[in-house]
């Protein structure tokens, strides 16, 4: 997939269906007199529905529709027929997907599983037709009720990638060349900041045939949670990770205080990402001697003894395989 045809963000008009009207019909037969009301109740407007579908992985769709308008409910007819439903508008979206009001910013639809669907703007009901409203002192009413117009709404749809590992660090770390040799993904990969301007997934084959997934979202800076940078664009997509692989490289001038800033954006966009799991893991160890290690590690004072550091070299593949069965481990 190119970066171009990978859409995660997207608005929408959505309009469900007005109901049928309700029949005023007089019965009218040969030799029945006075045949009374039998006219029938207006069909319910079609709804506007939302389906969770594993087999699509970007909002590219929606590039060419952005407007979706479920069918009409049929008009009751007489014999005490009544109208067809209108059919519902069916909304394919990934797994992983919200869905909000544009206006009022409420969540109407969360996509967890592949086949969740669920009803986002409901039709609008039928009229009743005469005969219901029948009664010993009205036994010829020559009215019905019109249907109940349909809803029309504009609809956000953001997608959060689903992934058990997210990749994080600040641009040109490593994390694109970490997926590419940790899975099959071809990454765009190049020696200057933001190279990756859109979120990158890939599987990751473990031992005995097991995998779990990996991503690698654009580099965040400091400012990014306030919208500096790409990675405000594209921090949701960690949202739903199992575990974040914080990610710096060795050339960095000051590893802990590197840290500190990917923490802080962390935390200032949304606190609840403080609570996953997380790795530290120095990337391009190729270019440091392993003597220098242990200096690196005592930059970091009490506070982050309970996070695991690793070192890697995605060139010399050294420590790759044991970040592996580390991730699988903290992953099961």
């Amino acid at each position: 997939m190119t970066e171009d045809n990978f859409v995660d963000y997207v608005k929408i008009n959505v309009r469900s269906g007005n109901g049928g009207k309700g029949s005023a019909h007089l019965r009218r037969e040969k030799y029945v007199a006075k045949g009374g009301p039998d006219g029938g109740n207006g069909g319910r407007g079609g709804n506007i529905v939302f389906l969770s579908d594993k087999n699509l992985w970007t909002l590219f769709h929606f590039k060419f529709q952005k407007h979706f308008k479920a069918e009409n409910g049929g008009d009751g007819s007489k014999s005490r027929s009544s109208g067809s439903n209108g059919k519902d508008e069916i909304i394919r979206v990934p797994v992983g997907t919200l869905v909000k009001d544009s206006d009022t910013n409420q969540i109407l639809y969360e996509s967890i599983n592949d086949g969740d669907k669920k009803i986002v703007v409901e039709g609008g009901k039928g009229g009743l037709g005469n005969w219901n409203f029948k009664s010993p002192t009205n036994q010829t009413p020559r009215y019905a009720q019109p249907g109940i117009s349909g809803v029309e709404k504009k609809l956000t749809i953001e997608l959060k990638v689903l992934a058990d590992v997210g990749l994080v660090g600040l641009p040109n770390s490593g994390k694109s060349t970490l997926l590419s040799v940790l899975t099959d993904a071809k990454p765009k990969i190049a020696n200057y900041e933001f190279t990756t301007l859109k979120p990158n997934l890939g599987i990751v084959k473990h031992r005995d045939y097991n995998t779990f997934v990996i991503s690698d979202i654009p580099g965040i800076i400091e400012g990014a949670s306030k919208g500096k940078g790409l990675g405000h664009h594209f921090l949701r997509h960690i949202e739903r990770n199992s575990i974040l692989v914080i990610l710096i490289s060795v050339e960095s001038e000051n590893v802990k205080k590197t840290y500190d800033i990917l923490i802080k954006e962390l935390k200032t966009y949304n606190s609840e990402l403080m609570d996953k799991e997380k790795l530290l893991v120095i990337s391009k160890c190729d270019l440091i001697e392993t003597k220098d290690f242990d200096k690196i590690k005592s930059n970091f004072n009490s506070t982050f003894n309970n996070i695991d550091i690793h070192y890697i070299s995605s060139v010399t593949m050294n420590g790759i395989t044991e970040l592996k069965d580390l991730i699988w481990k903290k992953l099961n």
